[in-house]
């Protein structure tokens, strides 16, 4: 067995193919939002196939090359696999609501606030939060009132999507932190296929509670849903995956607010959505303060008592 790699330096400068293939899946997870607002589908249904397709896409190579593993899960990885499924079905099932009601530059700011609500799940289990940290979400908590406060100007339907993307924002918080504890010991593919599995189960039951559609849509949305799998998905998430070996994740984290700003442009050239003026400083506040939490990384020498 090969050793490690050595931790890559917080906020070193990405090289040559990385700085290549981080901007490729920025561009790729811009798209997301914008190409949800635009497909003529029921908002579980969207979520629905966008993670079924995925665990179809990513099936046959674990089954080749870790079924051994995938077999040999302890009671204990199998079950947070299925918490950690479970929990991303519920960020999908706010989030993805959220993008009909409110618009692509509100909703992807306010889940943005991901970061800050793992450090407050990472706080109420006992870690210490840096003031650095508890600066950001001051910041950024300003900048979500804006934004509400803006939104409810418009409608009492986009201030429901504002909360349900905040919402969603902690069920990705607390997804990513119980997909951390499966990460420790069953390997990336294993895990996003039982994970991708488990949510696709849930959001299908989901949708037949509700009585949802999720078949006989038309051409044209089935080729949204497919774009959505292989560019947000798969192209994107997967990308970052690969450089996450050579690139440290703060500066990942840092990059992929800009999600945000790109996810806006698409909406505003593709779908002609504008948001009201007063929604982009308060977007950019909470990015602001997103980033600083993100900085705030634990672990680091000025963060020890």
């Amino acid at each position: 067995m090969t050793a490690p790699a050595p931790s890559p330096s917080s906020l070193a400068r990405p090289q040559g193919l990385d700085l290549v293939l981080m901007t490729v899946a920025i561009l790729a997870i811009s798209t997301s939002a914008p190409l949800i607002a635009a497909t003529a589908a029921p908002a579980l249904a969207i979520a629905f196939w966008r993670t079924a397709f995925g665990t179809l896409a990513i099936g046959p190579y674990v089954l080749l090359r870790h079924r051994r593993e995938l077999l040999g899960l302890s009671s204990r990885e199998r079950r947070l696999a299925v918490v950690s499924g479970v929990l991303l079905a519920l960020h999908f099932a706010t989030w993805v609501p959220s993008l009909m009601l409110t618009s692509v530059a509100s909703s992807t700011a306010l889940v943005a606030t991901q970061p800050i609500w793992a450090a407050l799940i990472a706080r109420a289990g006992g870690h210490r939060v840096p003031r650095q940290a508890w600066t950001g979400m001051a910041i950024a908590f300003t900048g979500v009132l804006v934004i509400t406060g803006v939104d409810v100007t418009l409608s009492g339907r986009a201030v429901v999507g504002d909360l349900l993307a905040l919402v969603g924002g902690f069920f990705a918080a607390a997804y990513v932190t119980v997909g951390a504890q499966v990460r420790r010991t069953v390997s990336t593919a294993t895990y996003t296929l039982l994970c991708y599995g488990v949510c696709a189960l849930a959001l299908l039951g989901a949708c037949l509670i509700g009585r949802q559609q999720v078949v006989g849509f038309s051409a044209n949305t089935w080729a949204k849903l497919v774009l959505l799998t292989l560019g947000a998905q798969l192209l994107g998430h997967s990308l970052f995956n690969v450089v996450l070996k050579r690139v440290s994740p703060m500066l990942l984290s840092l990059l992929i607010l800009f999600e945000m700003p790109g996810a806006a442009i698409i909406a505003a050239l593709w779908l002609g959505q504008v948001p009201p003026k007063g929604v982009f400083p308060a977007a950019a506040l909470v990015l602001v303060g997103v980033a600083v939490v993100i900085r705030a990384e634990p672990g680091t020498p000025a963060d020890q008592p």
